[in-house]
Formats: structure tokens, C-alpha cells, sequence
């Protein structure tokens, strides 16, 4: 594996002189921003009427999957009897605590209320319809699957071709970055396996870790979890620090970005072209002297690209001949706060948030949260999501015969992989038991 020093080196070079890769100075924020109408044309949005949310509910929702998946058995327990659901409607209601006590009630139910989409919470020691019947002391949640949501508007202090609600393939690429990030962490450092990806229908994703020992999971655990892969602590507001010797988290995050930042960053949304947004890179420079001339000379020489401005650093440091602070940490450092996966602490942290089913259809695109295996594909929201027009254009009633049939098929795969797995660990901790209430 290369260093630091000959892969920065190495990239500087790919960047060639200035005047290959300067483009022509430009008034727009980026001058090969996608436009809105791009973004709206590409993304083929679809408001789906309340008619069209009951044919689906009637014909297409994968209900008995869900109900298996959050139940962990073919018969009704306590994991989903005992499990909150909220519903939103399209007048803006949330009505939160609903419960069921069978996969039948559960999918008569909202075929019935016609909820412009449903969320999934925790489970209590009792059914939540039931709440006003015991004191508050006996609602707190007893498990939940731990989740993660990664949201492209996170992304808006960096990304310059799209911003708010709007997505294109280029800054799709940080949803993907971060994805593979978070799935290698949670897998093989800290052992999950059962963990599904799901499309949010317009500008992120969410990770459902359905592991026994994630769902148990008590919030300080959660946090620490969470705390663990969140190296920016952009929700926090705390300060990124990259402690030597790197953690091997870091370095493994590291080596997968770094290949992706000449291309994603520098070329691709070039943010440090922008006068505002070069002072931040100028400012995160922990020497005054040589935060004081990058920001003088840019200020004499306007409309540099971020390729330039990234040299800048380098030309300066060195004829500045600054000992405050290594270069390459601080590239390291730039490389992380631009590219790493910016995480919300609180929407894992905490067991009773709620967060919408996979299958549920986006109210302002139309499209199908479906889920998705990376480690297969790449996930691509302008090719691999169903739209809900598309979908019943191709078939009235038959999912098999749509493009809801690959996302359904790995769905049910998941789940039965999953059932398998709980049915041995249930039959092992019941054993354990056994053996234990004989001990004296």
C-alpha cells in the first residue's frame, strides 16, 4: 500500500497544470452543475394520488415479508405484537402506537387507512394501542433493530451540483462512498450479518442491522456504536480529530476515499472555487501566516478552481517553509471532512424513533423504498428504483411480473436467512436456560 505522501503526490500529478484543469471562469456555482430541470426530468417524479397508494397497498406491498421480518417467526410473538407503528397521511396527521396482532390485521389495516407511507418503532412490554392503560413507567422500548440514515442534504456544505431535495449521479456518489464505508465497519468490526440497505425514495438511504444482539442493544450502546463510525461528528458540532496512530476504522475508511477525491471532490464538484467557501479551506490550515497568504493571493487571483487552489496550499507550505503542522495530516484530514459519511447520531441512538418500511412509496417522487445489496451492485436511484407509475404500467396486480420482483426477491432472502438464524439462536438460548435453572 502506497503512503500518504506518494498517493497525494501521486494524485497532484494526475491533476496536471493548471491550465488543463482550470475550466473557463464561470458565474454559476459550478459550471457543470446538473440543473433542477435535469434533476426533476431524471429522477421521473411522480405524486401518487391516495387511489394509486390503495391499488398498491391491495396488489403490490410485500406484507407478509415485513410482518416475518420484524416478527422472527412464521407465528405472530411478541417482537411484532408488542411493536409500534406510526401512519402518515396525506392531510399531514402522524398517528403514532399503533399495534397488531397479526400479519391479517396488519395489512387490513393499512389497506384501510391508506397512509401516504408507514414507520416502524420499537417494542414495548406491551401493545402500544394499549399505552393509556399503563403507567409511562412500562413504555419503554425493549429493542429495535439499530439503523443508520445517511441524507444527501447533509452533504450541502460540499456538494456544488445539487442542492436541498435535488440529486444527480455526480453527488449520488457520496451516498454510495458512504455505504460501503459503513457496511465494511459494520460487518467485520463489530460482527453483524443480517443488515439490509434501503432506498429512501428521493435523496438517501437507511441500513437496518437485524442482528438479535443489535436489536437488544440498550441507547448508550447504540450511541457508542454510532460515535464509532461518526469520525466527522457533523451532527455534534465537535471538532474532527484524527488521532495518531490512526485507527485502523480510519485507515481502512481512508484507502477507499482517497481514490475517489481527485475525481468526486476536486474535479467533479470543485467546491473551493467558490470565494466563501475557499476561505473554509484556507481557515482549516493550522498556521495563521499561511492561512493569511492563501486567502490574500486568492482574493488577488479570483476564479481559480479547486485544483489550483488544492496546489496553492502545497506551493505555499513549502515556500513558507511552515513546521507548525504536517501537510499530509492535514490532506488527510480535508480528504475525511469532505468525503466521509456524514451520520445523525440521535436517529440511531434513539429507541423510540421511528423510521419508514422498506416498500413504502416517497410522496413527492413516487418512488419504491426498495432495499438493495451493495456487495453486489452499486445502487443506482435513476435506474434500480421503481417508480409507482412505472410499476403499474407494467402489471396490474402481479409484483413478479414488475420491477418490484429483484427488490422483493432479495427482501425474502434476507428475511428467511434471518428467520433461520433465530430459530437456532432461540433453540440455544432456550437450552442455556434449561441448563441454568438447574444449577443450585
Amino acid at each position: 500500500m502506497p503512503s500518504l505522501s506518494e498517493s497525494i503526490k501521486e494524485n497532484s500529478s494526475a491533476l496536471g497544470t493548471p491550465s488543463e484543469t482550470s475550466p473557463e471562469p464561470s458565474s454559476q456555482i459550478n459550471p457543470s452543475m446538473t440543473s433542477p430541470a435535469e434533476v426533476v426530468g431524471e429522477t421521473k417524479f411522480y405524486k401518487p394520488s391516495t387511489a394509486d397508494m390503495s391499488h398498491y397497498y391491495d396488489n403490490f406491498l410485500p406484507f407478509k415479508s415485513i410482518f416475518q421480518w420484524l416478527n422472527h417467526s412464521p407465528a405472530p410473538q411478541k417482537d411484532f405484537t408488542m411493536r409500534e407503528f406510526a401512519f402518515e397521511y396525506k392531510s399531514g396527521a402522524y398517528h403514532r402506537y399503533n399495534s397488531f396482532s397479526s400479519a391479517s390485521e396488519f395489512k387490513s389495516t393499512i389497506i384501510k387507512a391508506v397512509p401516504t407511507r408507514f414507520e416502524i418503532g420499537a417494542v414495548y412490554p406491551v401493545q402500544p394501542k394499549l399505552r393509556k392503560t399503563v403507567s409511562k413507567a412500562m413504555m419503554k422500548p425493549l429493542m429495535k433493530e439499530f439503523v443508520l440514515d445517511i441524507d444527501l442534504t447533509d452533504y450541502d456544505d460540499v456538494r456544488t451540483c445539487c442542492s436541498g431535495t435535488a440529486i444527480c449521479h455526480k453527488c449520488w456518489k457520496f451516498i454510495t462512498l458512504a455505504i460501503k464505508i459503513v457496511d465494511l465497519a459494520l460487518r467485520e468490526d463489530f460482527g453483524f450479518s443480517h443488515m439490509i440497505w434501503v432506498f429512501s425514495g428521493r435523496r438517501g438511504v437507511h441500513c437496518w442491522v437485524s442482528d438479535y444482539r443489535a436489536r437488544i442493544l440498550d441507547e448508550q450502546k447504540r450511541r457508542s456504536i454510532v460515535e464509532y463510525l461518526d469520525v466527522l461528528s457533523v451532527k455534534s458540532k465537535k471538532n474532527m480529530n484524527l488521532r495518531k496512530p490512526y485507527h485502523p476504522h480510519v485507515e481502512r475508511s481512508f484507502d477507499i476515499l482517497r481514490d475517489q477525491f481527485i475525481d468526486v471532490i476536486i474535479r467533479e464538484q470543485d467546491p473551493w472555487r467558490l470565494d466563501d467557501r475557499c476561505d473554509d479551506l484556507a481557515r482549516s490550515v493550522p498556521d495563521y501566516k499561511l492561512t493569511s497568504a492563501l486567502i490574500r493571493y486568492w482574493k488577488e487571483n479570483p476564479n481559480r478552481s479547486s485544483a489550483d487552489k488544492w496546489r496553492d496550499v502545497d506551493t505555499m507550505y513549502n515556500s513558507l517553509k511552515v513546521k507548525t503542522f504536517d501537510i499530509q495530516d492535514w490532506k488527510r484530514e480535508m480528504i475525511f471532512k469532505t468525503m466521509y459519511p456524514r451520520l445523525d447520531v440521535e436517529v440511531s441512538r434513539q429507541m423510540n424513533h421511528l423510521l419508514k418500511s422498506p416498500f413504502c412509496i416517497h410522496p413527492g417522487t413516487g418512488n419504491v423504498c426498495v432495499p438493495f445489496d451493495p456487495s453486489v451492485k452499486e445502487f443506482d436511484p435513476f435506474q434500480d428504483a421503481p417508480n409507482l407509475k412505472k410499476v403499474f404500467e407494467e402489471d396490474e396486480s402481479d409484483w413478479e411480473k414488475t420491477s418490484l420482483k429483484p427488490g422483493i426477491d432479495l427482501f425474502n432472502r434476507f428475511v428467511a436467512d434471518l428467520m433461520q438464524d433465530e430459530i437456532r439462536a432461540k433453540r440455544s438460548r432456550d437450552s442455556d436456560d434449561k441448563e441454568n435453572s438447574l444449577e443450585f
